[in-house]
Parts: structure tokens; sequence; C-alpha cells
């Protein structure tokens, strides 16, 4: 059992409803989906009628390889951009996840950028940081030259201009796939 909605701060000020990804959607109305937990994949069977199924036409791809990540619109690249992501002792898991909440800085100069999406995905090689889980996020940062290299914690990070345009567009449950 998932607390639904959940808060990031333990409290039911400002809720953030659960959403997840889905694996499998049976005939009979039985959904797997993938769950925001430890281990990456992990994934759990929700009853028919208790839950809200939508769609969105929106997918991320990350490629940590060629440290790009590709936005797309249906089969139409929307943006596609040089990325940071985890350190060799830190790196970024592969895999299929979704975006779970989106942050809004109270600094747009802050090391993290204007916005940060948190990710479904938590780091294989971390089990804390910064005091909270090691959930991996997607977001901006405050120093362009590190786009295209392998050095944060796990994370993410690209423009800030470009993740500025993603918060806008990109709603809760976007499917986001990390590839080697």
């Amino acid at each position: 059992m998932l607390p639904n909605p959940w808060s990031l701060t333990g409290t039911v000020a400002d809720p953030i409803p659960q959403v997840f990804r889905v694996v499998e959607h049976r005939a009979d109305g039985w959904v797997q989906v993938l769950l925001p937990q430890r281990p990456n994949g992990l994934t759990g069977w929700i009853p028919p009628g208790e839950v809200t199924l939508t769609r969105t036409p929106y997918r991320i791809e990350v490629s940590l390889g060629e440290h790009r990540m590709t936005v797309f619109d249906g089969a139409t690249v929307l943006m596609q951009g040089p990325v940071a992501t985890g350190a060799p002792a830190t790196p970024t898991p592969t895999g299929r996840y979704s975006i779970r909440v989106l942050l809004r800085a109270p600094s747009p100069s802050s090391a993290y950028g204007p916005f940060a999406f948190g990710l479904s995905a938590h780091s294989d090689a971390l089990s804390t940081f910064d005091g909270s889980d090691a959930e991996v996020g997607l977001h901006g940062n405050d120093d362009a030259s590190v786009l295209g290299s392998s050095v944060s914690h796990g994370c993410i990070r690209m423009d800030n201009g470009a993740i500025t345009r993603l918060a806008g567009l990109l709603p809760l449950g976007t499917p986001v796939d990390i590839i080697g």
C-alpha cells in the first residue's frame, strides 16, 4: 500500500497524487505498474476500478553513453540536448521510469536550476543523499560546462532553459527510459 496522495514532507500540506507507469493492462481490468520503490523495476498490481488510466503523448529517452536526452511528442522529436549523468562511482541507473513530481527551486540559480523532476528511479550506489532517499532527479544546473559528462551523484542535469520549458509541458507520469 502506498499513500495517495503522498507528500514530500510527510505532512498533508501540498499533497501530490500517486502516478504510475503502466507495464500491462489486462483484459480483466487489473493494471500492472512500476513502483517508485527500491529495487528499481519493482512492479505491483492495481485491481479494476482503483485507478484512472490516462495517456500522454510525451516520453523522454536519456542515453547515458551519448550524454543526450531526447523528448518525444508521439514520434516527433520535440527537444534534444546534452545532459550530465552519474559519475562512475554513482552511476545513473538504466531502466524504465516515470516523472513522479515537479519541484520549483526557491532560487532559479541553485545547483538544481529552476526546476527538478523527481523520477521513480533510485540510485543503485547510494541509499541516501543530502539527508533523504537517493531518488534520481532530472533537473537544471548551475554549471552548463558539465553538460555532456559523467559528474553527478546519479541525477540527470540539463540546461536551465530546457528544464523550464519542460516544466510547463510534461505531466506527472511521463515515461522516462534511461539506456546505456
